[in-house]
């Protein structure tokens, strides 16, 4: 059977050095970092991609492994392989660069999870890492990429210097993107539980699977917190090896974040505008695009999130995006997930605690309004 490269997990990535912040930074000197990578989908091969996309310095890898995770930050032995480039053991990636690895003799299924170690022999500036990753690594002192367990380690709600994992399936395997915001990338739902709205629209997947590109707190036409959408298009989305679906949840930040952030607040037009260049893009890539709703977060307990002008936009563009020709299809989420008595705000029993992001139940039934057939 003919077999083709495809991108088996993605994680975006954002810069260290942007002024609105809302985790802790990561710096690296003369430590291992052990990082889960939950598979979206398998095939016989592997090659991992790292970045120093947003370093201003070289970043020296002094050691780089992948094995299938046990438990915690242990490896399944027989699993573990070195990842080399270009035959080397170590490689050096220049400031605003990402290297791919050689093909790597591990054959791996869909919902593995992947452990990479990574050795930082130097000490490093802030790492190129992704928002919200909702699972833990572990960070250890000296080259412990052969260890099977860490000795000392530290654990950390982090992910750093990866972007994604290729795996040589079956040709014609269709892969979507799921390109957005918290609603994607899981913020809200258990860490370590892979239950994201992402992870549960996989579970429904008899063929083919979704990796996910969300970033918490990330707006579709303003930057910070990381790129905005359609700026990162291109790069995050349209270069996805056998991507052929796009599925979009953008507009909870536009509207939210300018009143904790001091900002003008995005407008219905500008949203719509925004919407339908990002879906014209998409297009002229020959891939589908389905968008979903924006959520509810009347009942947000951050200062300045939610007002009564911010919640009337969400509703404007909501009519507009139900009622649209602009995508190949919708995913109704803020009426799945909206408690019936006050439209505006999460069900009480789908609300993570902070009125603005989904609990795990809550991610599932947003997975749940994805509509198969919009797929393949």
């Amino acid at each position: 059977m003919a077999q083709q490269w495809v991108a088996g997990y993605r994680t975006a990535v954002l810069s260290p050095y942007e002024q609105a912040r809302l985790v802790e930074l990561r710096t690296f000197a003369d430590q291992t970092v052990r990082e889960p990578l939950f598979l979206a989908g398998g095939g016989e091969r592997i090659r991992v991609r790292l970045s120093n996309r947003f370093g201003r310095n070289p970043l020296r890898i002094g050691a780089a492994r992948v094995a299938v995770q046990a438990k915690a930050d242990a490896i399944v032995l027989e699993t573990d392989r070195a990842l080399l480039f270009d035959g080397r053991s170590e490689v050096t990636i220049p400031p605003g660069g990402e290297v791919v690895s050689d093909d790597v003799p591990l054959a791996v299924e869909a919902k593995t999870l992947l452990a990479l170690s990574l050795y930082l022999p130097d000490g490093s500036e802030p790492a190129t890492y992704s928002h919200m990753p909702m699972e833990n690594a572990f960070i250890a002192p000296g080259n412990q990429t052969e260890s099977t367990e860490l000795d000392a380690s530290e654990t950390a709600e982090a992910r750093v210097y990866v972007t994604g994992v290729d795996v040589l399936a079956p040709e014609g395997t269709p892969v979507a993107v799921a390109f957005g915001d918290s609603w994607f990338e899981g913020t809200g739902t258990t860490v370590g539980g892979n239950a994201r709205s992402v992870d549960a629209l996989n579970e429904r997947l008899a063929r083919g699977w979704v990796v996910n590109l969300g970033i918490s707190g990330n707006r579709l036409l303003t930057d910070e917190i990381g790129e905005h959408a359609l700026s990162r298009l291109d790069r995050d989305v349209l270069s996805v090896p056998g991507a052929t679906h796009v599925l979009l949840n953008f507009g909870i930040n536009d509207i939210g974040l300018p009143g904790m952030l001091g900002e003008p607040a995005a407008t219905a037009p500008g949203l719509i505008a925004g919407f339908t260049e990002l879906a014209a893009r998409i297009h002229a890539a020959d891939l589908r695009v389905l968008a979903a709703t924006i959520g509810p977060f009347g009942g947000a307990i951050y200062e300045g999130i939610s007002t009564p002008d911010g919640l009337r936009v969400r509703r404007e563009v909501n009519d507009w995006i139900r009622g649209t020709h602009v995508f190949d299809g919708i995913f109704d989420v803020a009426r799945a997930v909206e408690d019936p008595g006050n439209p505006d705000h999460i069900r009480p029993d789908l609300d993570a605690g902070d009125g603005m992001h989904l609990n795990d139940p809550g991610a599932a039934l947003m997975a749940a309004t994805v509509n198969l057939s919009d797929l393949w």
